[in-house]
C-alpha cells in the first residue's frame, strides 16, 4: 500500500482515538464540570504508568520487528507470537502490581478500578502487527465502529456529575473492544507455530532498550497531570487536560506520518538503501514543518474565541493554556521525524533515548518550579521547554548523518506565512463575538491566507500538494 494511502488511514486512526472524546468534551465539561474532567485525567495519568510497565516498549519494538521480517511468513508468525506472549506476561505482572496499589490507595478507588480496563486493553493490543505490515485500513475501520458506539453510549448514559464512573467505563470499554476486534483478521495474517521460550525471551532486551525512552516520554506526558493534581488541584488538571486534548488532535494529523514511515524506513534500512532512507527523512521533515507551523499559529490564534463556547462556563483559563502550549505542535512534529522516522529505524536508539531523557528531566524541574506559581500555565510552559530540548538534542545527534541546511531550507517561508495568518485570525477575533461561527470564519480565512501566501512565496511542496489534490478531484468529477 502507498505511503499516501497509509498516511490517510493512519491520520483517520489517530484522529478517531482522540476526536471521539473531543466530540463529547463540550457536553462532558458541562455535565461533569472541571473537577470531574480533572478526576478522570488524574486517575488516567496514574493508570498510564501501569500500562507503560505492562507493555515495556513492546508495541513500538513490535512495529519495527514486524517490518524487518514481513516478507517471510514463517518468521513473521514466529516473531508475532513471541512478542505477543511476552507482552501478555509483562501485562499480567503490571496488573498484579496495580492490584496492590488499589488496596493501598484511599482516593478514587472505584474510578481507578474502572480505569484499569485500559491495562487489559493495552495487553491485547496487536495494532503494531498491522502497522509493521503497513496495513492501516483494518485498525481504522474496526476502531471507528466501536468508538462511534461509545459516543452514543456517553450521550445516553452520562447525565450528571455522579455519572463520572459511567463516562470512564464507556471510554475504557471502547478501547478494550476496539483492540479485541483486530483479532478477527489474525488467522489470515499469521500462522500457528510452535513457540519455544527462546522465541519469547529474545524480544525482551530489545523491548527494554525502547522501554527506557518510553519511561522518559511518559514522565513529561503523564507526570504533568500527576504533578499538577498533587501540587495544585483537579480543576487545574481539567484546564490543562482540555487544552491538551485539542492540541493532540491537531498533532495526530502530523505525527501519523511517523507511524506510517517507521515500518517503511525500517524495511528500507534492512535492505541497505541509506540514500532512500535520507530522502524519506528530508521529505517527511518538510511536510511535517509545512503542516505543524500552520497548526501552531492557527491554534494560538483561535484559542481565545474557541474555548468559551466549546468547553462552556468555567473553562476560560483553558484558552490561555492552549495558546502557551501550541509551540509543541512544531517541536513534536520535528522530533517525530528525527526520532521515530530516523534514529529508531536505523538502530540509533541511544540518541533517541538521550533526547527524551533530557526532556523528561527538564520537564520535571520546570514543573516543580512553575506549578506553584502558575499552575496549569506553568505546566504548559514546562511542556514546551521539554519538547524544545528533545528536538534540539535530536538535531545535534543527527548532525553528522544528514544535511541540517537541507532540512530547514523552507522553514522561513512557513514561519512568515504562519505569523501573517495568526495576525489575521486575531483581527477577526477582535471584531466578531465569541461563537462557533467566529471559529469557523477564523479557520477558513486563516487557512486560505496561509496557502495563498505560500503560493506567492513559491513553495514547491504547497504547489505539489495542491496539484495532487486537484488531479484527484478531477478524477472523481469525471467518474
Amino acid at each position: 500500500m502507498s505511503i499516501a494511502k497509509n498516511y490517510i488511514y493512519n491520520v483517520i486512526y489517530q484522529i478517531v482515538t482522540l476526536i471521539i472524546p473531543l466530540i463529547t468534551v463540550p457536553y462532558i465539561s458541562r455535565v461533569l464540570g472541571s473537577n470531574g474532567v480533572g478526576v478522570n485525567a488524574y486517575t488516567n495519568s496514574i493508570i498510564q504508568y501501569f500500562i507503560l510497565f505492562g507493555t515495556i516498549g513492546i508495541s513500538l519494538y513490535g512495529n519495527r520487528a514486524i517490518a524487518y521480517v514481513r516478507d517471510d511468513k514463517d518468521e513473521l508468525s514466529r516473531t508475532f507470537w513471541g512478542i505477543f506472549i511476552l507482552k501478555m506476561i509483562t501485562s499480567i505482572v503490571a496488573y498484579s502490581i496495580f492490584s496492590l496499589f488499589l488496596q493501598a490507595t484511599n482516593t478514587y478507588q472505584f474510578i481507578f478500578l474502572v480505569q484499569s480496563i485500559l491495562i487489559l486493553a493495552a495487553a491485547i493490543d496487536i495494532s503494531w502487527l498491522y502497522m509493521g505490515l503497513e496495513d492501516f485500513k483494518k485498525t481504522v475501520i474496526r476502531n471507528l465502529i466501536v468508538r462511534i458506539l461509545g459516543v452514543v453510549c456517553i450521550f445516553i448514559f452520562v447525565h450528571s456529575a455522579s455519572d463520572l464512573w459511567k463516562y470512564v467505563l464507556i471510554l475504557a470499554l471502547s478501547q478494550f473492544l476496539g483492540q479485541l476486534t483486530l483479532f478477527v483478521y489474525l488467522p489470515k495474517t499469521v500462522k500457528k507455530v510452535k513457540i519455544k521460550w527462546s522465541d519469547i525471551k529474545k524480544h525482551f532486551m530489545p523491548s527494554i532498550y525502547l522501554f527506557i525512552p518510553q519511561i522518559a516520554i511518559q514522565i513529561y506526558v503523564v507526570l504533568n497531570k500527576t504533578m499538577l493534581g498533587y501540587f495544585s488541584n483537579t480543576n487545574e488538571v481539567g484546564f490543562f487536560d482540555s487544552s491538551e486534548k485539542i492540541i493532540k488532535m491537531v498533532l495526530a494529523v502530523v505525527t501519523a506520518m511517523g507511524i506510517v514511515m517507521l515500518p517503511r524506513i525500517s524495511n528500507t534500512f534492512a535492505r541497505g538503501d541509506m540514500d532512500k532512507v535520507k530522502d524519506y527523512l528530508y521529505r517527511s521533515f518538510d511536510f511535517a514543518s509545512y503542516l505543524s507551523i500552520a497548526m501552531m499559529f492557527g491554534m494560538a490564534g483561535i484559542a481565545s474565541e474557541l474555548t468559551p463556547w466549546f468547553f462552556g462556563p468555567g473553562f476560560d483559563r483553558t484558552g490561555v493554556v492552549m495558546t502557551v502550549i501550541s509551540p509543541i505542535i512544531v517541536f513534536i512534529a520535528w522530533s517525530n521525524v528525527l526520532g521515530q522516522q530516523y534514529l529508531m529505524p536505523v538502530g540509533k536508539v541511544k540518541g533517541y533515548t538521550v533526547s527524551v531523557c533530557i526532556g523528561a528531566i527538564i520537564n520535571f524541574i520546570f514543573n516543580l518550579a512553575l506549578i506553584k506559581y502558575y499552575q496549569s500555565v506553568g505546566t504548559a510552559i514546562a511542556t514546551v521547554v521539554a519538547e524544545l530540548a528533545v528536538t534540539a538534542v535530536q538535531l545535534y545527534w543527527v548532525r553528522k548523518d544528514i544535511e541540517i541546511k537541507k532540512l530547514i531550507t523552507s522553514l522561513w517561508k512557513y514561519f512568515i506565512c504562519g505569523f501573517a495568518m495568526y495576525g489575521i485570525i486575531r483581527v477577526i477575533g477582535q471584531f466578531m463575538e465569541v461563537s462557533y461561527k467566529t471559529t469557523i470564519v477564523q479557520v477558513i480565512i486563516g487557512a486560505s491566507t496561509y496557502f495563498i501566501l505560500l503560493f506567492i512565496f513559491k513553495s514547491e511542496l504547497n504547489k505539489q500538494l495542491f496539484n495532487s489534490v486537484w488531479k484527484n478531484f478531477k478524477k472523481v468529477i469525471l467518474r
